[in-house]
């Protein structure tokens, strides 16, 4: 009987006294700051304007993200590459970066149901003659290292086994300008993007043709996976969006039309 009172005594002793551990959530509210690693090569969800201030849909998101919080928002410029290393690094608390939710990615960061839906397009340039996905199974084409489509256009090449070759590069901007300039023959990239690079005219002559038949492309929030706080809310925060028609509102702004569902058929999120 003693035993048991001196154990349950320690017990509550070093529950009283043990420190109360913050979590993400908490040192952000704390800070007053929210830093979002977003990409600001990947138009309409991340660039910058004439005055070189970043915009597009996933700055939003991240300045509603900010917002909700009560929060000052800060845009952490990443490219593709960087957008895992910079939250495990602790130079941005969240990704709001067009981030696929892959196995593979959820080995180091969490990631939350998904903000938006992506599908793809091959863009080329005019004159090359390349009308449908298929047809770039002879051709040199390249994309970002690590990216869904990369992974997935270079295994066809490597499948389809006709001679053609694939290329990788470090940023959208990268990919565009070796196309604009003959390196390669074409990319594929989502049709937001591909829309948005063929008509703003700043690679002379790209143009968007077949679409690639690839699944849709769902990007969640990503946040360190041990920071279950701060996961849960913006789970919630996604939810949050769509229900309040925020998330058409930023679609309509950004891209145009109507906003794809962001749920899988037979699969509850």
């Amino acid at each position: 009987m003693k035993f048991w009172n001196i154990a349950g005594g320690l017990i509550a002793a070093t529950l009283i006294a043990g420190p109360a551990l913050a979590d993400k959530l908490d040192d952000i509210i704390a800070s007053g700051k929210l830093r979002c690693a977003v990409v600001l090569d990947f138009p309409p969800m991340g660039s910058r304007d004439a005055d070189n201030n970043p915009i597009g849909f996933d700055v939003d998101y991240c300045n509603d993200l900010a917002a909700a919080l009560g929060v000052d928002a800060e845009i952490v410029e990443t490219p593709f590459p960087d957008r895992i290393p910079a939250l495990v690094s602790g130079r941005a608390d969240v990704g709001v970066a067009s981030t696929s939710d892959t196995l593979e990615r959820a080995r180091t960061v969490g990631f939350t149901i998904p903000y938006f839906a992506f599908t793809f397009n091959v863009l080329t340039k005019e004159g090359v003659g390349l009308e449908t996905y298929e047809s770039l199974a002879d051709r040199t084409v390249g994309s970002v290292a690590g990216t869904y489509e990369a992974i997935r256009l270079e295994e066809d090449i490597d499948k389809w086994d006709k001679g053609g070759s694939f290329r990788s590069y470090q940023s959208q901007a990268d990919v565009f300008l070796a196309l604009s300039q003959g390196q390669i023959d074409a990319t594929v990239v989502t049709s937001t993007v591909a829309s948005s690079i063929a008509q703003s005219g700043k690679y002379e002559g790209l143009v968007m043709t077949g679409e690639a038949p690839y699944a849709v492309d769902y990007v969640g929030l990503i946040g360190l996976r041990q920071e279950y706080g701060l996961l849960n809310y913006l789970n919630l925060f996604v939810n949050q969006q769509v229900r309040t028609g925020r998330y058409q509102e930023l679609y309509e702004k950004w891209i145009g039309g109507e906003a794809p569902k962001l749920t899988v058929d037979k699969v509850y999120y």
